[in-house]
C-alpha cells in the first residue's frame, strides 16, 4: 500500500491539466462519424502552431458538416490556399467555431456566397455577413467535407475560438470524445550546453542523450556528466488509438530534484505569437534534418504565453560535485503520460567536441536594423528580423545572391533589391526575382518593379536570383472536346499550368458572360459547375484567359452544345 501511495504522489505534479473552464456539454461534434484525428491542437507546423484539430473524413469528400451549436455565420472565405473554403459561426456563449477545407457549403449558404462571387467576378472572396443574417441551428448541416486550400488530403480543419479575443483553444477541452489510451512516444533527447563554459558529456555543442525503457514503462537515460548552465530538448509525438498519425504533444513538464523548472501546454495561444514557434524548436536542427526538437528551456527571444511555470527559464545550473535528477513528463490531453528520468553528475571533463564558431565578415545585431550592399544587390533587415545576434554569410555572384542558409529563422520580412539597369525595358517586363530550392529550381517571389530596381520582401533565407519567363501558360480541356454535346455533364474541367513564374489570374466567359471557375492549384484544374445556369442558348462559346505572374497570357476558346 505504501509503495502504491508513493507512486500516486509521484504523478500528482503532472495531472493538473486545467481543463475545467470550458463547457463540456454545450456543443455537439461537427461530424456524425467517430472523431479520429489527423492533427492535434498546437501541433508543430512550419512557422506556426496548428490552431485546431484535423478530423479524418474516411479519406473521402462530401461528408455532411454540422454546426456544433446554434449561432450566426459571421465570416465566409474562399481562397486557393490556407483553409480553402471556410465558414465561421458565432455562438451565444461567447465562442466561435471554424470549419475549413470544405468541398462546398449547404445550399442556402452556397447560394449566398455564389451571388457574392458573381457580383465580384472572383472565385476568391471573403465576406462578413451581418449578425443574424444567416442563422444556424445546432446540428444543422452547414457544409460538406473537402480538400480545398492547403490541405494534403480530405479532412475537416475544426477550431473553437473566443469570439472576443479570437484566441483559439483546444477543441478537445469542450467534451469531444476521442479514443486515446496510448502514451506519447519519446524518440530522441538532447542536452544543450548554454553558458559560455558549459559542457555536457565532453561536448560544448548539443549532444544526444541515450535512454532505455524500464520494466515499469518509464525511460531512464544514461548518466550525464555536465558543468555550467544546461538545458534539454526532445523529439516526440502523440498517437490516438484509432490512427497511425504522429500528432503533436499536449503538454510537457520538467522537474529538477522535484522542483518544476518548466511546464507548458497547448490549451490556447494567440495568432500574434504563433511564429515564435521558431524559438521553441531548435531551428538549426530543423533546417539541417527537418526534425523538430522541442526545447524545454526558454530562449530570451521567446515570447510565447504557453508556459504555466518557469524557473530560471527551465535552465539547470550544474555545479561540480553535486548530483541532480531531471524528470520529464510528456502528456496528452487524456492523461496518458510518458516519463523520462535523466541522472546528472556535476563533473568537469576534458572537452572533445568544441563549440562551432562559424564566423563571417558580417554580423547581425538582432535588435537593430542591418543593411548590406553586395554590389548589384542590397539586403535590408529591419530591427528584430531575427531572434538573436549571429554571423551572417552573404554572397553575390552575377545575378544571384545567397543569404546565409535555411538554418536560421526570420521573424519579420526583410527586403532584397536587385539592380537591373543592365537589362532593357523589354527584358525587365518578363523578369522576376526567384528563390532557388535545393535542386536549384526557381520559384516566383512577389517582385516589385521600380525603374531600374527589383525588390522582393520575404522571411526565407536562401538563394535568390533574377529569372525570366517568356513562355505563356498552357490551357487544355480535361473532360470535353471542341463542338461536343455535353447534355449529361455536371461540370467542365480545364487544366492550366505555367512552367516558371506561376499562375497569377484567370477568367472565363460563356457567350460573353462571366462564369465562376473554381481553381484548385494542387491539381492545376479550373472547374465550372453547370448548376450555375446563366444562359439558355444551345450553342455555347467558351473563352478562358490565363495570365502568369510576369504578364504572359494565353486564351483558350471552344464551342460546345447543351439542350
Amino acid at each position: 500500500m505504501r509503495k502504491a501511495f508513493f507512486g500516486l504522489l509521484l504523478l500528482l505534479p503532472v495531472l493538473n491539466f486545467g481543463q475545467s473552464n470550458y463547457p463540456k456539454d454545450a456543443f455537439r461534434p461537427p461530424l456524425d462519424i467517430p472523431i479520429i484525428l489527423a492533427g492535434t491542437f498546437g501541433e508543430l507546423r512550419s512557422n506556426h502552431f496548428h490552431s485546431g484539430i484535423d478530423i479524418k473524413t474516411e479519406q473521402r469528400e462530401g461528408l455532411p458538416i454540422h454546426a456544433i451549436g446554434e449561432g450566426t455565420v459571421t465570416r465566409i472565405k474562399i481562397s486557393h490556399w490556407g483553409y480553402g473554403k471556410v465558414i465561421y459561426i458565432a455562438h451565444p456563449n461567447g465562442y466561435t467555431s471554424v470549419y475549413g477545407h470544405l468541398q462546398k457549403f449547404a445550399p442556402e449558404i452556397e447560394d449566398y456566397i455564389k451571388k457574392v462571387q458573381y457580383r465580384k467576378k472572383s472565385y476568391q472572396v471573403e465576406v462578413f455577413p451581418e449578425y443574424g443574417e444567416i442563422k444556424v441551428e445546432k446540428g444543422q448541416v452547414i457544409a460538406y467535407g473537402g480538400n480545398t486550400g492547403g490541405s494534403s488530403g480530405p479532412h475537416l480543419h475544426f477550431e473553437i475560438r473566443s469570439s472576443i479575443s479570437e484566441k483559439p483553444t483546444n477543441p478537445l477541452l469542450y467534451g469531444l470524445e476521442v479514443r486515446d489510451a496510448t502514451n506519447p512516444t519519446l524518440s530522441k533527447v538532447y542536452g544543450y550546453p548554454l553558458s559560455e563554459n558549459a559542457i555536457i558529456n565532453q561536448s560544448q555543442e548539443k549532444i544526444e542523450v541515450d535512454f532505455k525503457r524500464q520494466e515499469d514503462g518509464t525511460f531512464l537515460a544514461e548518466k550525464v556528466h555536465a558543468i555550467g548552465s544546461i538545458g534539454f530538448g526532445f523529439i516526440g509525438y502523440d498517437r490516438q488509438d484509432l490512427a497511425a498519425n504522429r500528432n503533436g504533444i499536449y503538454s510537457v513538464q520538467t522537474l529538477v530534484n522535484g522542483k518544476v523548472y518548466s511546464d507548458y501546454d497547448f490549451e490556447t495561444f494567440s495568432f500574434g505569437e504563433t511564429r515564435y514557434i521558431n524559438t521553441l524548436i531548435d531551428y538549426d536542427h530543423y533546417g539541417r534534418y527537418r526534425q523538430r526538437i522541442q526545447k524545454l528551456y526558454k530562449d530570451p527571444s521567446n515570447y510565447l504565453s504557453i508556459y504555466n511555470t518557469l524557473y530560471n527559464d527551465g535552465k539547470l545550473e550544474v555545479r561540480e560535485g553535486l548530483s541532480y535528477t531531471v524528470e520529464i513528463f510528456i502528456k496528452d490531453l487524456m492523461g496518458n503520460v510518458t516519463k523520462l528520468v535523466i541522472p546528472i553528475e556535476g563533473k568537469k571533463e576534458e572537452v572533445k567536441i568544441n563549440k562551432n564558431d562559424d564566423k563571417t565578415e558580417n554580423y547581425i545585431i538582432a535588435k537593430k536594423p542591418n543593411n548590406f550592399d553586395l554590389g548589384g544587390a542590397k539586403v535590408y533587415f529591419p530591427s528584430n528580423t531575427f531572434y538573436k545576434n549571429f554571423y551572417i554569410d552573404l554572397k553575390k555572384d552575377d545575378d544571384t545572391v545567397t543569404i546565409h542558409n535555411n538554418r536560421v529563422a526570420a521573424h519579420r520580412n526583410f527586403t532584397i533589391t536587385f539592380d537591373v539597369s543592365n537589362f532593357s525595358e523589354a527584358e525587365r517586363r518578363q523578369m522576376f526575382i526567384a528563390r532557388l530550392n535545393s535542386s536549384l529550381r526557381p520559384s516566383y517571389t512577389s517582385t516589385y518593379k521600380r525603374g531600374s530596381t527589383f525588390t522582393t520582401r520575404t522571411r526565407n533565407l536562401g538563394t535568390y536570383t533574377l529569372a525570366s519567363d517568356t513562355v505563356p501558360p498552357k490551357i487544355k480541356p480535361k473532360n470535353f472536346k471542341d463542338r461536343q454535346w455535353l447534355n449529361n455533364y455536371r461540370y467542365l474541367s480545364i487544366r492550366i499550368s505555367d512552367d516558371l513564374s506561376g499562375i497569377d489570374t484567370y477568367s472565363a466567359t460563356l457567350n460573353g458572360k462571366w462564369i465562376l471557375m473554381e481553381y484548385e492549384p494542387k491539381t492545376n484544374t479550373l472547374t465550372y459547375n453547370f448548376d450555375d445556369v446563366i444562359l439558355d442558348e444551345k450553342e455555347c462559346d467558351l473563352v478562358v484567359k490565363v495570365t502568369d505572374n510576369v504578364g504572359n497570357s494565353s486564351t483558350f476558346t471552344s464551342t460546345f452544345f447543351r439542350k
